[in-house]
């Protein structure tokens, strides 16, 4: 079994986006070799996430709405995280709701996507560089 690890970063300008990263996974797995098995792909950042949806931006707009909506930045008083000095505790909680993670089938050295599944970096506190995990094992 073959194995192979890559980081990915990113640095969104503003405190919120979504950027798809499946070219980069493509990459990443032409890169490796493996030809049957699995890719991870998680953020490193509490704040950040991955994960598969469709690449539409009606949609993105409408996470963006949806989740400040749940998880509001303002007022930052409201989050007793908040009296740390951080302002960023809507982004951890936004974070656990969209994941951590995605983990794809790797068949015939390609991605084994349903149809409209792309990858996504959700940025929940950005206007920093943050980092993505691409693992790959397999033959």
């Amino acid at each position: 079994m073959k194995s192979y690890r890559k980081e990915l970063w990113f640095e969104v300008p503003s405190r919120r986006g979504f950027i798809n990263i499946t070219p980069q996974v493509e990459e990443c797995l032409k890169e490796s070799g493996i030809k049957e098995g699995l890719v991870l792909v998680n953020a490193m950042h509490i704040t950040a996430s991955v994960f598969i949806n469709d690449d539409e931006p009606g949609l993105h707009h409408d996470y963006d709405v949806w989740l400040e909506k749940i998880a509001p930045h303002e007022p930052i008083s409201q989050y007793h995280h908040n009296r740390t000095g951080e302002d960023n505790a809507d982004a951890h909680l936004k974070r656990q709701i969209m994941g951590r993670e995605v983990v794809v089938a790797v068949t015939n050295g390609r991605l084994d996507f349903g149809p409209w599944e792309q990858i996504f970096y959700g940025e929940f506190d950005g206007r920093r560089r943050k980092r993505v995990l691409v693992k790959i094992i397999g033959e």
